[in-house]
C-alpha cells in the first residue's frame, strides 16, 4: 500500500495511511503494528483515534529514520510516498515508494484502430 509522511512544522511525525487503508489492511482489533525500517524492526501502538479518522502511525523511532533517509531535504516538506508492505501478521516493511515505469499501449501498425 502507498502512505504519506506527515510533518508537524518542520520536523516529521510519522507516517499517514489513509482511512481507506486502514479499513482494508488493519483488522479494527489491531493495537499495534511492527515495521521493518531497514535493518531495524519497532513496534507501533495504534491509538483509538487511528480507528475514527487519525490514520497516522506515530513513533520516535519512525521520525528519527524518515529523518536519516534525508527526506527532509525535498522542498517544502511536501509528504513523501512509501510503500508499507505486508511482511507477516501485524508487520509490515516500511521503503521508498518506487512508481512503476509507464507503458505505452501497443499499437498495431497493420490495424491502428
Amino acid at each position: 500500500m502507498v502512505v504519506r509522511t506527515h510533518c508537524k512544522g518542520h520536523e516529521f511525525s510519522g507516517v499517514q495511511v489513509g482511512a481507506g487503508n486502514v479499513r482494508r489492511y488493519f483488522p479494527k482489533d489491531t493495537e499495534f503494528v511492527e515495521l521493518q525500517l531497514d535493518h531495524l524492526q519497532i513496534r507501533c501502538s495504534l491509538e483509538p483515534k487511528f480507528w475514527h479518522g487519525d490514520t497516522e502511525i506515530r513513533d520516535p523511532r519512525l521520525c528519527a529514520w524518515l529523518e536519516s533517509k534525508h527526506f527532509y531535504s525535498r522542498a517544502g516538506r511536501k509528504p513523501i510516498l512509501l510503500s508499507l508492505i505486508p511482511a507477516g501478521q501485524n508487520s509490515y516493511r516500511l521503503q521508498p515508494f518506487v512508481r512503476p515505469p509507464r507503458t505505452k499501449p501497443h499499437i498495431d501498425p497493420v490495424n491502428p484502430a
